[in-house]
């Protein structure tokens, strides 16, 4: 029977024992599939991919260490800890009383079940003991990390020191256009009220750290005025790392733009790069 060119017709799929949704265009008579594939992918000389939170939170745990004045090796060894005891998830429960990314425990005088489930807190605290351990940046990262968490395996570890040194290399600025975060669907928000979320969340990771200079205006945009382009690198990717919770639609620093359907940096035109002096990130309106 010969179909009308203006009906759709909607097909669900079984396709490996998943449910897909396919909308089959009788204009053009192509089939529309939703993205397959990870939501957020980190290259800094070696690749590793995450979902959108498992993302926000590297970013989040990396602010914290450079916030702190922590060197690079800290922030590995950080990864690394919450790769292997949550899987970089902020997790309700665990272990006896263990929770959170660290999998800290309350009993263990970490703090509060609420002050662990904050992932900057967790992450400064992790961060505080590490410090203590004398000439951890010379040990193996399973040796640094179990003396901070004294694991019923102090190995296990070690076997994410790859992936935390590509995202380190990455989230602290040492590589160009590194992270890429495809975000589709309706923004969570728009505007002012997803202008004011990015804001806070700069503020609350990088606390003193964050440039002065970091300012929303025109209340769809945020400006952060960097010194270098390690630092701009460090807040275009934290950006980037945030935008399926914030609404963030594009982000441009030097000749690179990342925006958010397609989640890659592409090149630029001058008179549309935001230079080398500031990171310039745009939400959906």
């Amino acid at each position: 029977m010969r179909k009308s060119p203006v009906v759709a017709l909607a097909i669900v799929a079984l396709i490996g024992g998943l449910g897909v949704f396919a909308v089959v265009n009788t204009f053009s008579g192509t089939i529309k599939l939703p993205k397959i594939g990870p939501e957020c992918t980190v290259r800094a000389d070696g690749e590793v991919t995450l979902d959108y939170v498992q993302m926000a939170n590297a970013a989040t745990i990396t602010a914290v260490g450079l916030r702190r004045g922590m060197p690079e090796r800290a922030v590995v060894i950080a990864l690394a800890t919450a790769f292997q005891e949550s899987k970089l998830e902020n997790l309700d429960d665990g272990d006896r009383d263990s929770i959170g990314l660290f999998q800290q425990r309350p009993s263990q005088g970490w703090g509060s079940f609420d002050q662990i489930k904050d992932p900057r807190y967790a992450a400064d605290k992790f961060y505080a003991s590490l410090k203590k351990v004398k000439n951890y940046q010379k040990m193996r990262v399973t040796d640094a990390a179990q003396k901070v968490q004294r694991s019923a395996y102090p190995n296990a570890y070690e076997k994410w020191a790859d992936e935390s040194a590509v995202l380190a290399r990455a989230l602290t600025g040492r590589a160009t256009g590194a992270v890429e975060c495809s975000v589709s669907g309706s923004p969570v928000r728009r505007g002012a009220a997803a202008a004011a979320a990015l804001t806070e969340g700069l503020r609350l990771d990088w606390g003193k750290g964050l440039p002065r200079s970091a300012t929303a205006t025109e209340a769809a945009r945020l400006t952060v005025t960097v010194s270098s382009a390690s630092a701009g690198w460090r807040y275009a990717h934290w950006l980037v790392a945030h935008a399926s919770a914030t609404g963030l639609e594009r982000v441009r620093f030097g000749n690179l733009e990342w925006h958010a359907p397609d989640g890659k940096w592409q090149a630029v035109s001058a008179d549309g790069g935001a230079g080398t002096g500031r990171v310039v990130a745009e939400v959906f309106s």
